[in-house]
């Protein structure tokens, strides 16, 4: 029997502890030994190998070791491993690469075990407890474009990753909500309901056009500008008025992008730029102690080595910027929330006010000096959204894209290409609008999640609503047909989960099998590098594995059928993980 260590953490935890054990007796004097484990790049040779020997060769020649080179410790590091029932066999590969093949019964054993205690017990284990992730975050008074989606979905699905890894994750909304936008907001909204009777969002209307046409007045209008200038002021020492225009203006705006996060089913907790703002002077304070502020032409700066223009924390006017509120949001918390890991999702622009304002914190003592340790924090930037001329995604009247029509305009070709199958004849009209909503924004989700976020991709309908290739429409139709041939056998699959035995025989079978219990190291893998990309072509090779063992190994009227449907119940049951995670709602018929 496997003892408690053995069958806990993914199968790469699992051969790290083995190989650790082996390490130990190979090479007792080598107590900071690290073990090395991969999966194979070359299924001929194995399911997973381990790396040490040519490390340890370098680390141990000329101090008087038994060995005579690399391979002779690969063969010792193979001949000390505890014996385990993960292990069918080892073999050394070149220059003392130990190669592992894992037992097939011990993979059919994990998967069913998995079918019947839940996928969360296949979740990662990752070395922090609380984590802070700040996505979406959209300013006040403008409505939410196609740059809010990437930030709201890549926050999103990472948020979920950490939270399925058992991780509490205080999901974070920085909106901008405080600054010198809202004295011409508000002296604008003064001019228009001179008796302050605004009450709903209906009485200002579109607020975009509100906030333009307040710019106009601003930019145009010396005497209002001086007005909104003063407003300001009255807005930051609280006087009742303007706290509640501005209150009012802040509703307004947080009803709107309410009615969009529910749509794309995303959970957020607004702490936007006001809250942070009574901790500033203090945290400024904090920060002169430790004698980080410098003057500098008027204004309070943090000088950075390596950097041509310093960041500024306080404006020559006095006024506070990003910068103060960003290590004052920072500093609570670190010390108020008590996070270990605070990840911001802002476009890649943002990049070198990060690396500034982390800086500054580390030189503070917030944050270690190395980036790998804890407490840490992270700036996840993304790429632009393109149009398919390859220029930012806009509309034809140049305008940014915003964000309700892209999903209405996903959610309608949806529903047309459903109609032209002749769904309408078979489904309520309740089934037919939920099957293109989940269809449609899993598609938008999706093209963008499947890319490295860090480069820009291009936005087509076309692309991301094709039901062939690496799409959200394709992977959520191999789901629908999984779940179609399970209620074709007419088997009670809860019933068969606790009766029936799961048996790999077939190479497909295997492969399928091995595929599904990786499903943990690349959820751990997306998280520790902040790359969902990794969970989205996970799903699409799991999907291809599963047609293979489809197309070649008979399921329902087989011999094996009981097996097998394990086996697609088990892809099924990931898959929908993989869906969730995502943040794409899975449909069971199509």
């Amino acid at each position: 029997m496997a003892n408690d260590n053995e069958t806990s953490g993914s199968v790469k935890q699992q051969l790290a502890k083995l190989f650790e054990e082996s390490l130990r007796v190979t090479v007792p004097e080598e107590l900071d030994v690290d073990p090395l484990i991969a999966p194979c790049q070359n299924a001929n040779f194995g399911d997973y190998q381990c790396n040490n020997a040519m490390g340890l060769w370098s680390k141990v020649k000329g101090k008087g070791t038994q060995f005579k080179g690399p391979k002779p410790i690969g063969e010792a590091i193979k001949e000390n491993l505890p014996a385990s029932e993960i292990i069918d066999k080892c073999s050394i590969a070149g220059a003392g690469f130990v190669n592992v093949v894992l037992s097939r019964q011990w993979i059919a054993k994990s998967i069913r075990k998995m079918l019947i205690d839940g996928i969360e017990i296949w979740a990662p284990k990752l070395p922090v407890k609380r984590a802070v992730v700040d996505f979406s975050s959209p300013n006040i008074a403008k409505e939410m474009h196609v740059g809010h989606l990437r930030s709201t979905i890549i926050g999103d699905t990472l948020a979920r990753m950490l939270e399925y890894s058992n991780v509490e994750v205080l999901r974070r909304n920085h909106v901008g909500d405080w600054g010198t936008q809202f004295g011409m907001l508000i002296e604008f909204l003064f001019e228009k309901f001179p008796n302050g009777e605004v009450t709903n969002d209906q009485a200002i209307g579109d607020l975009e056009a509100f906030y333009k046409a307040s710019k106009l007045r601003f930019d145009s209008d010396p005497a209002f500008k001086e007005k909104a200038q003063r407003a300001v002021v009255s807005l930051q020492a609280g006087e009742e008025k303007y706290r509640t225009a501005w209150a009012k203006i802040c509703e307004i705006s947080r009803s709107g992008y309410e009615k969009l996060y529910q749509r794309l089913g995303v959970h957020l907790e607004e702490k936007g730029e006001s809250f942070y703002n009574p901790y500033i002077p203090g945290v400024l304070e904090i920060l002169s102690k430790h004698g980080l502020i410098e003057e500098s032409e008027g204004a309070r700066v943090i000088f950075i080595e390596g950097k041509k223009v310093p960041l500024i924390v306080v404006k020559s006017d006095g006024g506070y910027n990003y910068a103060s509120t960003d290590l004052a949001a920072l500093w609570y918390r670190l010390n108020e929330e008590k996070a270990e890991w605070i990840i911001y999702v802002t476009d890649v622009g943002q990049r070198e006010h990060f690396e500034m304002f982390f800086t500054a914190a580390k030189r503070a003592g917030w944050l270690p000096a190395e980036d790998n340790n804890y407490p840490r924090a992270s700036h996840v930037g993304f790429g632009l959204v393109l149009g398919e001329d390859g220029k930012r995604f806009r509309t034809r009247s140049t305008e940014t894209v915003k964000l309700v029509d892209l999903l209405d305009e996903a959610k309608s070709k949806c529903k047309a290409a459903l109609i032209e199958r002749g769904k309408d004849k078979e489904w309520t009209q309740e089934e037919l609008d939920k099957t293109a909503e989940a269809v449609g924004y899993g598609a938008v989700k999706y093209a963008d999640l499947k890319n490295n976020r860090t480069t820009n991709y291009t936005f087509s309908f076309d692309q991301m609503l094709n039901d062939k290739g690496n799409t959200a429409v394709y992977l959520l139709y191999a789901h629908a047909r999984i779940c179609s041939i399970i209620r074709k056998s007419g088997k009670d699959i809860e019933e068969l989960k606790k009766t029936g035995t799961l048996d790999l025989a077939h190479a497909d079978e295997r492969t399928l099998g091995l595929h599904l219990l990786q499903f943990p190291e690349v959820v751990e893998e997306s998280c520790t590098n902040l790359l969902p990309n990794g969970l989205c072509e996970y799903l699409y090779n799991l999907s291809e594995d599963f047609t293979r063992f489809y197309t070649n190994c008979q399921v329902v009227g087989s011999e094996e059928e009981s097996s097998r449907l394990l086996l697609c119940e088990a892809t099924a049951v990931v898959m929908r993980k993989c869906f969730y995670l995502l943040g794409i709602t899975p449909v069971y018929k199509i």
